[in-house]
């Protein structure tokens, strides 16, 4: 597959920090024009004008709660009465709990599921469809390395970014001559507000000694924009994260699912 040719329209899903924000002003400085979906759009705005004083490029604001399951025809109707062409779809929108299953708030899962999974899903399918018919697109699907092994205390978390996982392959494969590829980025935890709105500052994963070490929203953003724009798959940030995705190839799954068990205990004290 030959490599996207900026300029293009972007359309970035959890804009409003993070890892979307990251991808945004990497797609940004190389030319491309910004489509940014989040809830908050005072933060939108900022990082609209912002991007494109300093790189030239037309940055639109769409205010959206993407939990809710008509958001995906509310933003394609948006879209289109704006003249806007979507080439590349960002699905970065996400978050994730920790807890036991069975103490983890039932309005929490359902949301997680409708942002990680259905949205996903659903923008994928309205937004596909044009690429193919122009012979030219990219989707970039944000998953995680928790999409390769069962997760204990994040249960459903771990089970859909391996529906992302799972999905993007599959589709990247259906479109394969068409000059549209879809992309998985799996990184491992990042430094941005996603730890604490999940509560993971709880867990032996990301406190004490044991500690795991976090690359910046920056580094997997920039990782995830180039394996995009060159057609890459799959794209795992980090080589200690592709190390330890190999793990399950190796481990049996039961003590696979143990030993993320004691990874992510919850902390004592």
């Amino acid at each position: 597959m030959t490599a996207l040719q900026i300029p293009s329209t972007a359309l970035i899903t959890g804009a409003s920090g993070g890892i979307g924000e990251e991808i945004a002003r990497q797609l940004a400085a190389r030319g491309a024009h910004l489509i940014l979906v989040a809830r908050s759009e005072d933060k939108l705005q900022a990082l609209a004008q912002e991007l494109s004083a300093q790189h030239g490029v037309q940055s639109h604001v769409i205010a959206l709660d993407l939990t809710r399951p008509e958001a995906g025809a509310e933003l394609e109707r948006e879209i289109a009465a704006r003249g806007l062409q979507v080439d590349i779809l960002v699905n970065n929108a996400g978050f994730g709990g920790f807890s036991e299953f069975w103490e983890q708030d039932a309005g929490e899962i359902g949301r997680m599921i409708a942002v990680n999974i259905a949205a996903l899903t659903d923008l994928t399918r309205r937004f596909l469809p044009g690429m193919v018919q122009r012979g030219r697109g990219r989707v970039l699907n944000v998953a995680s390395t928790a999409a390769f092994m069962p997760g204990p205390m994040m249960a459903v978390y771990y089970a859909t970014k391996a529906y992302v996982l799972s999905f993007s392959e599959a589709v990247n494969e259906e479109l394969r001559g068409r000059g549209v590829g879809v992309s998985a980025l799996c990184p491992g935890p990042v430094e941005t507000g996603f730890q604490a709105a999940a509560d993971l500052n709880q867990s032996k994963l990301l406190s004490g000694p044991n500690r795991v070490a976090m690359l910046s929203a920056a580094q997997v953003a920039q990782i995830g924009v180039d394996a995009m724009l060159r057609g890459q798959a799959v794209a795992v940030a980090g080589r200690i994260n592709q190390l330890q995705v190999l793990a399950p190839r190796f481990l049996p799954r039961a003590a696979m699912t143990r030993l993320i068990a004691g990874i992510q205990a919850r902390r004592e004290g």
